[in-house]
């Protein structure tokens, strides 16, 4: 399906908002100037846009599939991926010591989020590969650092993590994969796994599994948890792909999108693995790799919503129906202009939310600041769970458009909603990204919450001489976000976790809306006011009756007991 990259909108949102120059002004990343940044986005471009593009019904149409125990991926994945990794994209943040780019997640953030929008299903495998150089960086001995990053940093090696089981899905301390001293370094693992996105393949040498699993003896719970790499081929003395490992894949899930991705069952019968960080801190090393994969999870819908936006729009284009003035086509139709217009504005909100929070990670990573770090976990959340549910939305509008013929198949506009639905599931579902906003993100009391609301407010204000209807309503919208957090904060998880999904996105409203005025601030009269304009008038106000949901307590969501629900 034809795509065009977005890179004007990167680099806008690079150089007027979302705050880049603090990145390149430190030490660590003062090699990505704008320069660096932009031949990077170009060729990222080129790839997703002439390769990758091309591939998205392909995937669809004829889906990964098990083959005498081995995967067999869609047609054109093998040079597509081929592409990806010869290009250097899976390791661009990757620590140059062992091959990687060294640029900052804000860069990854975007290219990623390209690779989403041309085809999501083969973007999946360098962003599990990413999140395991992430994790192995943070927690592998330097044994393991040696001998797995430089390959999984080319792309001649790929990464999975493994973490649910048929018994243990969000409740991973309940899971009972167990592994077992060997004696010599290595451990014997024994267990199922389930749902592993691309846990294998027929492209890359080797596929790399981070499993977690329970030592004899470890306490209950997330604290007896442990993680171990686990290789397809146990690496030889030269640290080539060798013998076989006592693991495999038992079937492939028959799913209701993302077929160009196998999504495996996997069986490990004492398979041999490398113990990753200390024993019992499996979820420290692994949050390790989940949190990477939130933000990239997050951008995914925002590439999803993209893609979308732009299916749609050539299709409105084209399409001549009725008695519409202009073009003579549906796009001069009022409800599809309202429409294509809520899609362009929410898939910027979501982008620039993304971006925000890459930007407090790197500035995490170069400066260590807790403020950074802060700032970065109160954002990932948000961005998750905004992203892959304005994904979601955007690819239902896009259907929308399309009339009729978006429930035709061959049109290609259900595909994207299709593809897209498990991005609020996977990672962590966006429930479970709300209570852990209004709980453990807030455990400090709203500090990072109020320090980023003092920043917005700000903006606001300084923004009220250029644009002064636009700079009060986010002034309000902002302070009425403050004090439902400061509510919020006075009460128990239960009455937190009953609001916690309305306050989120009332939360991304609000970031939302700030975002968007500051793009018009950089630019007044431009088209990005005017697309500002729109949201703020428009989008903005749900901040309200979300904000009402919030405190709204808990006694209606139980007010039905179980058998009165199933009454």
């Amino acid at each position: 399906m034809p795509y065009r990259a977005t890179i004007d909108d990167y680099t806008f949102l690079f150089d007027h908002v979302v705050g880049l120059e603090q990145v390149r002004a430190t030490e660590k990343f003062s090699d990505a100037t704008d320069d660096v940044t932009r031949a990077i986005l170009t060729e990222a471009g080129k790839l997703c846009e002439e390769v990758l593009a091309p591939l998205q019904r392909s995937g669809d149409v004829h889906p990964a599939r098990l083959e005498n125990g081995i995967v067999r991926t869609s047609p054109g994945y093998n040079d597509g991926y081929a592409a990806i990794a010869e290009g250097g994209w899976v390791g661009i943040s990757a620590d140059p010591e062992h091959g990687g780019m060294g640029l900052p997640m804000t860069i990854t953030t975007a290219v990623n989020e390209m690779m989403s929008a041309a085809c999501l299903s083969l973007q999946l495998a360098p962003l599990m590969t990413q999140g395991q150089i992430e994790a192995l960086e943070h927690h592998a001995s330097d044994e393991i650092k040696a001998l797995y990053l430089p390959k999984l940093i080319a792309g001649e090696w790929t990464g999975t993590m493994n973490l649910t089981e048929p018994q243990a899905g969000s409740d991973v301390g309940a899971l009972s994969t167990k592994a077992e001293d060997n004696g010599d370094g290595t451990f014997a693992i024994t267990g199922q796994k389930i749902y592993i996105s691309w846990g294998d393949n027929d492209f890359s040498e080797n596929v790399c599994h981070l499993v977690l699993a329970r030592l004899p003896g470890a306490p209950a719970g997330t604290k007896g948890i442990s993680l171990f790499l686990v290789p397809k081929r146990i690496p030889d003395e030269n640290g080539a792909p060798g013998v076989a490992n006592d693991l495999k894949v038992v079937s492939l899930e028959h799913k209701m999108g993302l077929h160009g991705s196998p999504t495996c069952v996997m069986q490990y019968d004492g398979a041999k693995g490398w113990l990753v960080g200390p024993e019992g801190g499996g979820m420290m090393a692994m949050f390790t790799m989940m949190n990477n994969a939130r933000l990239g999870v997050g951008g995914q819908g925002v590439g999803v919503a993209e893609g979308a936006y732009q299916h749609a729009l050539a299709y409105a284009v084209d399409r001549k129906q009725g008695k519409a003035e202009g073009r003579g086509t549906i796009i001069e139709h009022a409800d599809v202009r309202r429409m294509l217009m809520t899609m362009r504005a929410e898939t910027y909100a979501a982008r620039a939310i993304a971006l925000s929070c890459a930007v407090a990670i790197d500035m995490t990573t170069a400066t260590n600041e807790h403020r950074w770090k802060a700032r970065a976990a109160l954002l990932t959340p948000i961005a998750k769970a905004f992203g892959t549910d304005i994904g979601n939305e955007i690819a239902g509008m896009g259907i929308q458009v399309h009339g009729g013929m978006g429930f035709v198949e061959e049109t290609g506009a259900a595909q994207y909603a299709r593809d897209v639905r498990v991005t609020t599931i996977y990672e962590g579902t966006n429930g479970i990204q709300a209570m852990d906003l209004v709980a453990r993100k807030m455990m400090d009391g709203g500090e990072a919450a109020n320090l980023l609301l003092d920043e917005i407010e700000a903006e606001a204000e300084a923004a009220r001489d250029i644009l002064p209807d636009l700079a009060e309503a986010v002034w309000q919208a902002t302070e009425s976000l403050r004090e439902t957090t400061e509510w919020l904060i006075n009460k128990d998880h239960r009455a937190r976790f009953a609001g916690a999904v309305p306050y989120l996105r009332a939360f991304a409203r609000v970031l939302g809306g700030s975002l968007h005025l500051k793009s018009a601030v950089a630019e007044p009269g431009s088209p990005r006011e005017k697309l500002a304009r729109f949201y703020v008038e428009r989008l903005l106000p749900e901040h309200a009756s979300l904000l009402i949901q919030a405190q709204a307590g808990d006694d209606g969501v139980y007010a039905l007991t179980a058998d009165e629900l199933a009454a």
